[in-house]
């Protein structure tokens, strides 16, 4: 995958409305992912590895917790924040969603839900990279019913025992850490579990053909015994794991227009010089056709994501509305890897091109964080006001 795939596709001039400090964040990750990532990016999605030795260089960047405020974070906009996830992904969805899942997961629940203490413990280090956190919600049963989840915390004199299993966890065996939703007395609630932690174990999961650039886990807790002190204690109930998620959901959307543009650029270059019938094929309406489908699209997605940005800075996102841009973003950008790949040809399939790629990918994150379909009728309740889900 060569740099020029990573070029901006601005075509409503949208870099316009960004501030200086939007563009320079942009820019500067732009230029690590093409001279940091992009070339070791097709050995680790073929090796089933995720690129540990960049872990420095984007904590060096701010990227870790990019959005919070304090605690060695870099404070910055949420704009800002969705620029570098777009960057992020337009080289690989692993990338994006090491960072995704460190920052608006683990980091965030810490941050929004934590003590004092432990936020002064475990975020400068999370923010330096010194830290790698997963988030434990998932289980083998219950993906998108997380309020059905069978792992249980039980009160053992002033401490805690948790036993249960979490299941498709990004991060989970490189972790240090891992934020774990169990059922409590009184609901749900979370906690901190460290890695090395008697009866906590995290494996691997293998044989993967999507997100092959990220560490995919299954967590099993044993008789796990934490203290009080290692429970988030302003976490009550499902809906503080349901604001990590939305943090989540919010940067995908930015996220899934970065892979879509590089699947774009790849399409129109390769359009323009493969040549049949003695004419290049870009010059054909049925390749044009789809060329402009996939630039409409895009375009849309941007504006989707610059309007959160904005309502996002102004503390008027409301979770709706980052529904409607996941749902919207990623299956359309899923759609323009299709396209791109069937621009491609038969070269579509080979690792010569990132298209094959960004379409492995965009099949599981059109899945996580709220399946296609979810986000459909959460949205659905929203303007109907009835409830599909029961």
């Amino acid at each position: 995958m060569t740099a020029t795939l990573l070029r901006d596709l601005d075509y409503l001039a949208l870099d316009e409305l960004l501030s200086t400090e939007e563009r320079m964040t942009r820019d500067a990750v732009r230029r690590f992912v093409e001279r940091d990532v992009l070339p070791v990016i097709e050995h680790h999605f073929a090796a089933s590895t995720f690129p540990m030795e960049l872990v420095p260089a984007m904590a060096e960047l701010g990227i870790f917790g990019a959005s919070l405020k304090g605690y060695g974070c870099a404070g910055m906009n949420a704009i800002a924040y969705g620029l570098i996830m777009q960057e992020l992904e337009a080289a690989d969805s692993g990338l994006r969603s090491f960072a995704s899942v460190q920052s608006a997961l683990a980091m965030y629940a810490i941050y929004a839900f934590g003590s004092e203490e432990q936020k002064r413990r475990f975020l400068p280090e999370m923010a330096k990279g010194k830290l790698i956190g997963c988030f434990g919600l998932t289980e083998p049963d219950h993906g998108s019913d997380p309020g059905s989840m069978e792992t249980k915390a039980q009160r053992d004199g002033a401490g805690w025992v948790l036993n249960g299993t979490k299941r498709w966890i990004t991060n989970g065996s490189i972790a240090d850490l891992a934020i774990v939703w169990a059922k409590v007395e009184e609901g749900i609630a979370g906690f901190i579990v460290e890695k090395g932690k008697p009866g906590f174990s995290a494996h691997e999961m293998k044989g993967k053909f999507s997100m092959r650039a990220s560490i995919t886990s299954e967590l099993v807790l044993e008789d796990v015994r934490l203290s009080e002190s290692e429970r988030l204690p302003h976490a009550r109930g499902l809906r503080a794991a349901l604001a990590c998620l939305n943090e989540a959901r919010y940067g995908i959307a930015w996220g899934a227009v970065g892979a879509a543009r590089t699947c774009y650029n790849c399409a129109l270059d390769y359009a323009k010089s493969r040549r049949q019938f003695s004419r290049p094929i870009a010059g054909y309406q049925l390749v044009q056709q789809k060329l402009v489908e996939m630039l409409s699209e895009i375009t849309k997605a941007q504006l989707l994501c610059l309007r959160l940005g904005q309502l996002k800075n102004e503390g008027k996102l409301r979770p709706q509305q980052v529904s409607l841009a996941k749902r919207n973003n990623v299956a359309q950008a899923l759609n323009i890897a299709r396209m791109a790949r069937d621009i491609l040809g038969a070269n579509g399939i080979v690792n010569e091109y990132p298209v094959i790629r960004h379409m492995l990918n965009l099949e599981t994150v059109n899945t996580y964080e709220g399946t296609h379909d979810i986000h459909t009728l959460i949205l659905g309740r929203d303007i109907t006001g009835l409830d599909a889900f029961d």
